[in-house]
């Protein structure tokens, strides 16, 4: 087998996943995490490229003539200036279906937070309310139950297949919106988005980010949604317009749970971070696709495309 020089250039976001694996492969350098300003230095020489999120481009394959292969460590490889990679005859790979379990449990993780007052109930017993109260049981916020629902899903992919199975199975009524435009085939209802967004209790997102799906739900159209109605983004940030989302949540009664922002990580004057709605807010720093398993996965997946390079 060949031995390369492989750099990994944001090895954080793969937590204490085992790397081990790399190194039968040949000469590995790990970076924790990578600027802008350090990339070139650091894949100098490099015969393969690890990265998550770190951007390549044109210039960085011209100034690394070694460079075979750049292996983006996710399914999306918008950070990869493919079509320079094509011309320069360096393979771009990435790993598909890796999350998507875990992207499935944690939309259902968000929901039950926000569905069945998790904060609230959890802070009323940590704070010595519950030893107080002269009854058994505190139904102060009513939870309902999935079951006889419309559950409506933006983007029936692989993930929103999943959701939308794991729906079905608690009795909801399953709907979905084609981004595509394209998608005929389900065994569920396909609407309209603004059929969708009036109509259903759950609305989960599990869409790319493209032409179609850029700001698909700005304020227009997020004050169409059902009164209670609750809104997971799961798919990619910028598909919801966040300062939409701060306004209505303060001006309607809605609940929203987010695992994805369009700059990541947050800003810390986001308009989010302002909303006097507190509880009817969830939002989650991208974990959504970081199971332990997923991630082993996903390592896995790369070492055997390095070892696929001939």
């Amino acid at each position: 087998m060949a031995r390369y020089k492989i750099v990994l250039l944001d090895a954080l976001t793969f937590g204490d996943t085992d790397l081990s694996g790399f190194d039968p492969l040949g000469e590995v350098r790990v970076f924790e995490t990578t600027s802008p300003q350090e990339v070139q230095e650091r894949i100098t020489d490099a015969d393969v490229i690890v990265t998550n999120k770190v951007v390549i481009n044109d210039e960085h394959m011209h100034n690394t003539p070694s460079l075979k292969l750049i292996c983006v460590a996710a399914t999306g490889m918008n950070n990869i200036d493919l079509e320079a990679a094509k011309q320069r005859n360096i393979a771009v790979k990435n790993v598909a279906g890796y999350s998507t379990d875990s992207v499935i449990q944690h939309t259902f993780s968000m929901l039950f937070y926000l569905m069945g007052h998790s904060r609230y109930y959890d802070e009323y017993v940590k704070s010595g309310a519950y030893s107080r109260s002269k009854i058994f049981t505190d139904v102060s916020r009513p939870f309902f139950e999935i079951k006889g629902k419309k559950w409506g899903i933006i983007g029936l992919g692989e993930i929103g297949r999943g959701v939308a199975k794991l729906a079905d199975a608690f009795g909801a009524e399953v709907c979905y919106y084609s981004t595509s435009g394209k998608n005929h085939s389900q065994p569920y209802e396909r609407l309209k988005l603004d059929e969708l967004l009036q109509s259903c209790d759950f609305i989960s997102i599990h869409a790319p980010l493209n032409e179609q799906t850029n700001n698909l739900l700005d304020y227009e159209q997020l004050l169409l949604c059902k009164d209670g109605a609750i809104v997971l983004n799961l798919g990619r940030g910028g598909i919801v317009n966040e300062e939409a989302i701060a306004r209505v949540i303060d001006e309607k009664y809605i609940y929203f749970a987010l695992d994805v922002l369009t700059k990541e990580p947050m800003r810390e004057d986001h308009p989010l971070l302002e909303v006097k709605n507190k509880e009817n807010l969830y939002v989650t720093p991208h974990i959504a696709w970081t199971s332990v398993e997923a991630r082993d996965k996903l390592i896995t997946s790369v070492i055997e495309n390095i070892s696929s390079l001939k």
